[in-house]
């Protein structure tokens, strides 16, 4: 039996019949497949009900209709704020969400999350380069319609060569300089072009979080026929928005696509991005109203309320970032090779005073996954405070004290270390606090400020000792946080934590399909994960974006700053 989900009804969505209201996509947890397909069609009975009931008034409506549609205005450029600079434009080559928040507009997926529903669930995702997809009965075949007319930004056609190439790349080992997600696909054996418009994803066992991994902003579709190397400073894609220019530390600049698929998309004539590295800079510029946007990540709690007061016509959405901070040791370097000494370092931190210095109280501590309530996954709290280092500060900090003495440090020989992190405020600003903590088990350290471009190369080869870091998850789902971060031989398992036994337990969370037992799994080995000082987490993040009032349909997702940057219906009021 196929199980199949076709296109979205865009017919009805002024009628409340959108997917995410009749599924109820801001709180809807991940689902079976089969469940994931009954409810699909019994929400669409449910809408199709809906709208013949409307029918009746349907001149009562169409007034209101006609003025909702004639007041989105087209033109103009949008103006947004930029921390750093990328250190390129080829998402499937890049880590950051300085790459995915400026260039995710200038592609398509064969799926997305709806990007005008606040949190990303199954529920919410909606057609965008395939119009359906069917499941195999067994789950290890998903098939995909494709769209057709679609052209490259070049002109040339799109078709289903592109997303066997696309994944041909992602599954190979050679085609990309680096390749910071090929863990998620390790349970993709090939993906097949059947026809010109037809794809299909051929799997080693079932995995039902696959059609969320794929509608992430990190999986664009790539062209088979732009060269890998050429997408890094001059991407092309077949999205609202085609490249224009790329300045390093200067600027990013896209302009309309005139000839983009989706009818009257996008209302914009173009966005610029400013790179202004100074966030104190950035936070008076867009009071100043010099800029449309802040960057979507940048504004902190105690920013907020500051950016409110002097500019209270802001509009911002202050929410759970989907980003963890977290203490990354190369282990493989002595001493830090050995245990009791990063086992000391995970005992040192203080997480609840990082939480309040950064956040006025508001992160939350979590495990490997985003702590609920704004995850699905995460640690229930009575859990996380069994968790080595998340109980009493103070006797934890005197049993980090004797494995040092153990280790051969102690008053009277402290270890010297440089810590190495990102130069942007989100990484610097807890880094600084990180050093304090280390100073009460005999290690005294300086930070090592590194740009960009140059951290994420270092990391991604092992080439530090200790950093401050902060890890996204693209999706809120354990297939993305076990298997990039934590599975041997990723390339974003920056500390080259390995336990065979682990990734058997990834594996099998994996093809669990019933939610009641998946979750339980992912549980145990979230705490397993933490107890092994894998990578201990320090904080579950939350940071806002703001945009002046005369910006319209913006919505920012409220568990991931990675899926929602395609800016196809943002139109300006002025």
């Amino acid at each position: 039996m196929l199980l199949r989900k076709g296109e979205v009804d865009t017919e009805h969505q002024g009628l409340g019949c959108t997917p995410q209201a009749a599924a109820k996509a801001d709180s809807a947890p991940p689902v079976t497949i089969k469940r994931h397909w009954e409810d699909t069609m019994r929400n669409r009975m449910h809408c199709f009900a809906l709208a013949c009931f409307a029918l009746a008034g349907v001149m009562a409506l169409s007034v209101a209709t006609a003025a909702t549609a004639w007041a989105q205005k087209a033109g103009g450029i949008l103006k947004i704020q930029h921390m750093d600079t990328p250190p390129s434009a080829s998402i499937h080559e890049e880590a950051t969400v300085s790459t995915a928040v400026p260039f995710m507009s200038v592609f398509n997926n064969l799926v997305m999350f709806d990007q005008n529903v606040g949190k990303n669930s199954f529920e919410s995702i909606v057609p965008d380069l395939a119009t359906s997809w069917s499941w195999s009965g067994d789950g290890t075949k998903l098939a995909f319609k494709l769209r057709q007319g679609v052209k490259w930004h070049d002109g040339k056609p799109f078709t289903a060569k592109d997303v066997q190439c696309t994944f041909e790349m992602l599954l190979g080992t050679d085609k990309l300089r680096r390749n910071p997600r090929q863990a998620w696909y390790g349970n993709v054996e090939k993906v097949t072009a059947d026809g010109e418009f037809d794809a299909t994803f051929h799997l080693k066992a079932p995995q039902p979080s696959l059609l969320a991994l794929l509608s992430s902003g990190y999986t664009p579709i790539y062209s088979c026929h732009v060269p890998v190397a050429d997408m890094r400073r001059h991407p092309i894609g077949t999205g609202p928005f085609k490249f224009v220019e790329f300045k390093m530390k200067e600027s990013i600049k896209l302009a309309k696509n005139p000839d983009y698929w989706k009818p009257g998309r996008p209302y914009l004539d173009g966005i610029e991005f400013t790179i202004i590295p100074d966030r104190s800079t950035r936070m008076l510029s867009f009071v100043a109203g010099k800029f449309d946007m802040t960057f979507p990540t940048d504004v902190t709690v105690p920013l907020l309320k500051n950016l409110k007061k002097d500019a209270p016509q802001a509009q911002c959405t202050m929410r759970a970032t989907g980003v963890a901070t977290n203490l990354i040791v190369n282990r493989d370097l002595p001493p830090f090779d050995n245990p009791k000494i990063r086992r000391a370092m995970a005992l040192t931190l203080d997480r609840q005073e990082f939480i309040t210095i950064l956040s006025e109280g508001e992160s939350t501590m979590g495990g490997a996954m985003l702590a609920p309530p704004d995850g699905v996954w995460g640690l229930p709290p009575e859990r996380l405070k069994t968790i080595i280092g998340y109980g009493d500060v103070e006797k934890s900090r005197e049993e980090g004290r004797a494995l040092m003495r153990e280790a051969g440090y102690g008053p009277d020989k402290r270890m010297k270390l440089k810590v190495s992190t990102r130069n942007i405020a989100t990484f610097r600003d807890p880094a600084t606090i990180l050093l304090d903590h280390l100073r009460h088990i005999y290690i005294d350290s300086e930070l090592e400020i590194i740009d960009t471009a140059v951290y994420y190369n270092r990391v991604f080869k092992k080439d530090y000792a200790v950093a401050l870091n902060l890890s996204g998850s693209a999706v809120d789902d354990p297939d993305v946080t076990f298997f990039e971060g934590y599975a041997c031989g990723s390339l974003r398992n920056y500390n080259n934590y390995c336990d065979p036994e682990m990734t058997k337990l990834f594996e099998a969370q994996s093809r669990e399909v019933d939610q009641k037992k998946r979750i339980q799994m992912v549980w145990d080995i979230d705490a397993k994960l933490q107890e092994d000082i894998a990578r201990p987490i320090i904080s579950n993040g939350r940071a806002a974006g703001c945009w002046q009032p005369y910006v319209k349909n913006v919505t920012i997702h409220t568990n991931s700053i990675y899926n929602g940057w395609r800016f196809e219906d943002v139109w300006l009021d002025r």
